[in-house]
């Protein structure tokens, strides 16, 4: 018969919940469901100083927090620096203004929408165009002239009334600055009236 030692016991228990606790906090599990993903799994850590896409995509993440008041600029200066702080601490994180997979698996997804130009179509195109047909009388009047889910030169003409409302590059391109563009209504942009659920992983 073993002789079981309950002080023994507890203390390795301790132990061993101790290194499991340590290793999690390292690396934190990427999923939370059999064959699901986090939205921003595989990012970079980035701090101030980066650039590019990575830093693209944490401004979006942002910016459907909703915090609109940041810029999708692609530069992790203090303006980013600052948000991710806040965001850091609101969640309950280490708040050091670095984005590691913590801060990332906490955000939303912050891919891209598609960009949509003349020639594009679908559902996605369809949204488009009814945002542009309701919100019409706000930059001019100009509409897509129905709803066909077809981008051709008059829904090309109205996103460029749209753009010049924003203000952003009067271009007829559907892009990342111009899915930004607040709709001054309950934190919305365009991509969030338009839908989410568009985003390119």
């Amino acid at each position: 018969m073993l002789d079981y030692d309950r002080g023994t016991h507890q203390r390795g228990t301790e132990v061993v919940c101790a290194a499991i606790s340590a290793i999690l906090t390292e690396y934190p599990p990427t999923n939370t469901q059999k064959g699901a993903s986090m939205p921003n799994s595989g990012q970079p850590t980035i701090s101030q100083g980066a650039t590019g896409d990575a830093v693209k995509r944490l401004q979006r993440a942002f910016r459907r927090t909703p915090d609109l008041g940041l810029a999708l600029d692609g530069i992790f200066g203090p303006a980013t620096e600052a948000v991710v702080k806040e965001f850091q601490q609101g969640s309950g994180l280490t708040v050091d203004g670095i984005v590691g997979p913590n801060t990332w698996n906490a955000l939303p997804d912050g891919g891209p929408m598609p960009t949509l130009q003349d020639g594009s179509t679908g559902a996605i195109v369809s949204s488009l165009q009814t945002i542009l047909t309701n919100g019409a009388s706000q930059w001019g009047g100009v509409t897509p002239q129905g709803i066909d889910g077809d981008f051709g030169p008059n829904t090309k003409a109205a996103v460029e009334a749209f753009q010049g409302w924003g203000p952003v590059q009067v271009d007829g391109i559907v892009g990342d600055q111009t899915w930004a563009v607040s709709l001054h209504a309950a934190s919305a942009t365009l991509e969030t009236s338009v839908g989410l659920q568009y985003v390119i992983g």
